[in-house]
């Protein structure tokens, strides 16, 4: 009898020796990131049957398992991706926000100081001083283009810079979830299934969680223990214990134009969720359209204020003398061709007017026999898609706009698409073409020094709708831009307020859950402490019973 006690007890020992274990485990990892509690499961030991009855044997510890749901996992991993996606969004997009809105940094001061010294030559035209304070608005406007053209491309390299080290944390974590799923299948089958490696699925959960920060996937659980995890629509990041690898590449026709890439297939379009596809978003979303608007307001102010200013003769008889120069800016083309070896090259082409500019345009090979023929279409819809262009009317129509496009290697398929951007960089190269302050065009005619005829229809430019097909003035497109910048950094913020809400929550259902409360954890820790020490009391029970019987028999 004596024996069968002893037995009993040496089991609630150990049962509570191992209770004890894991709950100062517990303890010691409560600020331990992804740490879930952890508890031991106990079973009763077969019963022994007596002729009074079935008589207990002791404890048996059954498993000891973590507290984990499915569920809330996945909705804490969809949740980071969303926050994480609209945060990065709206950090980006605010730093436009607030340069382009802002009265010092902003366009819209310098160009009014611009045009109210254009009124003051109109006032008194044959002012030196006058036509110098002019010049050094028309400087200081011009600089005000550049520093915010400038301002984007500075943009542009941190948008390129994000999406690399994104990537790169991204494909290190993939690799460590693989090398996981390696140990975790062998310690499943070392256990033959019946007791998991709760340490290492904690860390794989914690790394599956670091990668949903990067871009959202989908996670899909294995019989063997370990996990596939897909990115965009589908594409195998990891598979059991191979880890794909993602890349950053610049676009063929645009080198600063990056792409994310896996097994050679641009997957940018595909993705969603994370840090990733937020950049992703922000540079397609608001980075360039701001830069082609931009730029679009620096082209039409210019060749609309040079159209009237070499009209017009200067002091010292000069003429047909443009007052800014555009320079050679860059076109932004985009877009994929059937043929890898395509080489798509486009060039600045000064248009003659402002009324029909548009920010971009897509172009379309729409047949190749018995000739290549394309459609041009106005993405910004100022003018209708032009048609059954061949080589020669495409270039007709291009040069119109701002642009002329070739193809000098590779070859042409229908279904290839551009977009192409004629004024992309225009604003970065916008400046004044004169320094001479005496070949201001204010006249209609030479010889005429109080003539202000021709000013004045340059100081009327300002008030004209001479953009957007004749609807919009040089400021209210600046404004637009201002508009569609701070529309969707709102909308951008709003999203991130709530889905930082969605977040938290989510992370506080993860927290009660299997987050370690150090309240119960220290009442389980004397309730294990006492039941040890009443197992052990049963030990000297145990131990003064059997010397009793001994004694008997001696």
């Amino acid at each position: 009898m004596s024996m069968g006690i002893l037995d009993t007890a040496l089991s609630g020992l150990a049962a509570f020796q191992r209770s004890l274990e894991t709950t100062s485990n517990n303890i010691s990892n409560v600020n331990t990131e992804g740490y879930s509690r952890q508890r031991v499961e106990l079973s009763t030991r077969p019963e022994q049957y007596t002729g009074a009855g079935y008589v207990g044997t002791g404890v048996n510890i059954a498993n000891i398992t973590r507290s984990y749901d499915q569920f809330i996992t996945g909705q804490m991993r969809s949740s980071t991706s969303a926050f994480k996606d609209v945060d990065a969004y709206h950090t980006m997009a605010s730093q436009i926000d607030n340069m382009i809105a802002d009265e010092k940094t902003g366009l819209s001061p310098a160009m009014k100081s611009f045009f109210n010294a254009v009124n003051d030559v109109a006032n008194d035209p044959s002012s030196i001083p006058a036509r110098q304070a002019m010049l050094s608005e028309a400087d200081s406007m011009s600089q005000q283009f550049n520093t915010v053209a400038a301002r984007f491309d500075e943009l542009r390299k941190q948008v390129n810079n994000n999406l690399d080290t994104s990537v790169s944390d991204l494909n290190g974590f993939a690799k460590s979830v693989a090398d996981l799923n390696t140990k975790i299948v062998a310690d499943i089958g070392r256990a033959s299934g019946t007791r998991m490696p709760n340490d290492l699925l904690d860390q794989r959960d914690l790394l599956l969680n670091k990668i949903a920060e990067k871009a959202d996937i989908s996670v899909v659980p294995q019989s063997d223990g370990s996990v596939s995890v897909f990115i965009g629509q589908g594409q195998p990041l990891v598979l059991g214990n191979n880890a794909s690898t993602l890349s950053v590449q610049s676009s063929k026709t645009d080198p600063l134009h990056k792409e994310i890439v896996l097994n050679g297939q641009d997957i940018s379009s595909l993705l969603s969720g994370g840090e990733i596809y937020g950049n992703l978003r922000f540079r397609d979303e608001v980075l360039d359209p701001a830069q082609r608007q931009l730029g679009t307001l620096a082209v039409g102010l210019a060749t609309e204020f040079n159209k009237v200013h070499q009209a017009g003769v200067g002091l010292d008889g000069s003429n047909n003398k443009p007052f800014f120069d555009l320079g050679a800016p860059n076109v932004q083309v985009l877009g994929v061709a059937k043929d890898p070896n395509l080489v798509v090259s486009a060039t600045f082409f000064a248009p003659t007017s402002a009324a029909n500019l548009g920010t971009s345009y897509q172009l379309d090979v729409t047949a190749t026999l018995p000739a290549v023929t394309y459609s041009l279409t106005d993405l910004s819809g100022s003018t209708p898609p032009v048609t059954g262009l061949t080589a020669a009317t495409l270039s007709v129509a291009t040069e119109a706009v701002g642009f002329d496009v070739s193809f000098p290697a590779g070859t042409l398929n229908v279904g290839d698409s551009f977009q192409i951007s004629p004024a992309f960089g225009a604003a970065q190269k916008l400046k004044v073409a004169i320094s001479n302050p005496q070949q201001i065009a204010a006249a209609s005619a030479a010889n005429l020094p109080g003539d202000n005829s021709n000013v004045l229809k340059l100081a009327n430019l300002e008030k004209q709708t001479l953009m957007k097909n004749g609807k919009s003035t040089f400021s209210q497109v600046y404004g637009q831009l201002v508009a569609d910048v701070g529309s969707k950094t709102h909308a951008a913020l709003v999203s991130s307020s709530a889905q930082d809400v969605l977040l938290k929550q989510a992370t506080s259902a993860r927290e009660n859950l299997a987050g370690v409360n150090l309240d119960e954890e220290a009442a389980n820790l004397i309730k294990f402490q006492n039941s040890y020490q009443a197992a052990a009391q049963t030990v000297t029970v145990a131990k003064t019973l059997f010397d009793t019987l001994i004694g008997a028999v001696r």
